[in-house]
């Protein structure tokens, strides 16, 4: 298992272990005796000795071991159950199809989160996609409208991928469609978003993220971008490939530093330019020589055939990216969101 991730699952481990065992002695008998119901205090002492033995597991470095042909147990196996031993292939068809069907489940609850269809915002045509690299991924996306009226185009990343980066994406979801509602700017919720996530225990990581605010009627992208891959956009009128305007952070990712700020730009948009909004998953994948796909390749795919609705321009990209990775698995989550002015 890699060393990071170890090291994570290490963390919360501890974490997990610390807070039961406060739990046991300062939780008067009544209220322990309520919350256990016909448990005892026996089960919980016997919950610690599983994660005690985690530990010691993740201390030596064997957390992740197959017991049966001494191989990486499946990240995603361990991470919905750390205390799997056998890996996939040595796993009963019973047991097969239980995981299956708890990883199913996972899968269905993420969809769920995404938004069911792009939004009608009048003077904006959009479409996305998004896959992530395992079976649950740390992508994110989402239209939340601003309390001035202005519509909330969000794209964001967990570091990571997987069941946990899924779960801390679905708390960032949850944080971002409480506060966006509330604010009037893209900066104002970032920094708050920011100031929740920083020094929360359950947060151990750290969020790229991009959030707009289009005013249809001025057709104006107010933006602040924390520490997210820049957005693209193409102008009808540019045909050559280098002239494309970027939408550079004006922040760092949210929870990577301790002292934060968070700056917004806005520009101004014509009718038929394009904005391409996307995590790192799809300009880092790689092909079978190990080259990037990278940005101009993103850039070139998204204005050819020139004028074509958002949803083609989706389909062009993932194409693109099949073509271009000759079969090669995707290391990371995919998402694309595309918005072209109309």
């Amino acid at each position: 298992m890699e060393g990071l991730i170890l090291e994570r699952m290490r963390k919360g481990l501890l974490q997990r272990r610390d807070s039961l065992s406060a739990w046991l002695h300062a939780t008067p008998p009544v209220k322990k005796q309520l919350l256990l119901g016909p448990s005892t205090e026996r089960s919980v002492h016997a919950r610690l000795d599983v994660i005690d033995g985690a530990i010691t597991k993740a201390d030596s470095k064997t957390l992740g071991k197959c017991e049966i042909c001494k191989g990486e147990v499946d990240p995603e196996l361990i991470e919905v159950d750390y205390t799997a031993c056998v890996c996939i292939d040595h796993l009963s068809q019973e047991e097969r199809r239980h995981l299956e069907s708890e990883l199913e489940l996972a899968q269905r609850v993420q969809k769920m989160l995404l938004p069911p269809e792009a939004p009608h915002i009048p003077g904006l045509e959009v479409a996305a996609f998004s896959r992530p690299a395992q079976f649950v991924g740390g992508d994110y996306f989402d239209f939340i409208d601003f309390n001035n009226g202005s519509h909330g185009l969000a794209i964001a990343d967990v570091a990571g991928h997987g069941v946990s980066a899924s779960l801390q994406m679905a708390s960032v979801q949850a944080l971002l469609r409480a506060l966006v509602p509330a604010h009037t700017s893209p900066a104002g919720a970032m920094s708050q978003v920011h100031k929740l996530l920083i020094h929360n225990i359950r947060f151990d990581t750290f969020v790229t993220f991009f959030m707009g605010a289009f005013d249809s009627s001025a057709k104006t992208l107010t933006f602040c971008n924390a520490g997210h891959p820049p957005p693209l956009v193409l102008r009808k009128s540019v045909s050559k490939e280098e002239a494309v305007d970027l939408l550079l952070p004006t922040g760092a990712a949210i929870g990577l530093v301790e002292e934060a700020e968070f700056g917004e730009k806005t520009i101004q948009l014509r009718e038929e330019d394009l904005l391409v909004l996307y995590t790192d998953g799809v300009t880092e994948a790689v092909n079978l020589q190990n080259h990037e796909f990278g940005r101009e390749r993103l850039a070139t795919l998204s204005r050819q055939p020139q004028s074509m609705p958002a949803k083609q321009v989706v389909q062009e990209i993932r194409q693109g990216l099949g073509k271009f990775s000759e079969g090669k698995p995707f290391a990371d989550d995919i998402t694309i969101v595309v918005c072209r002015i109309t």
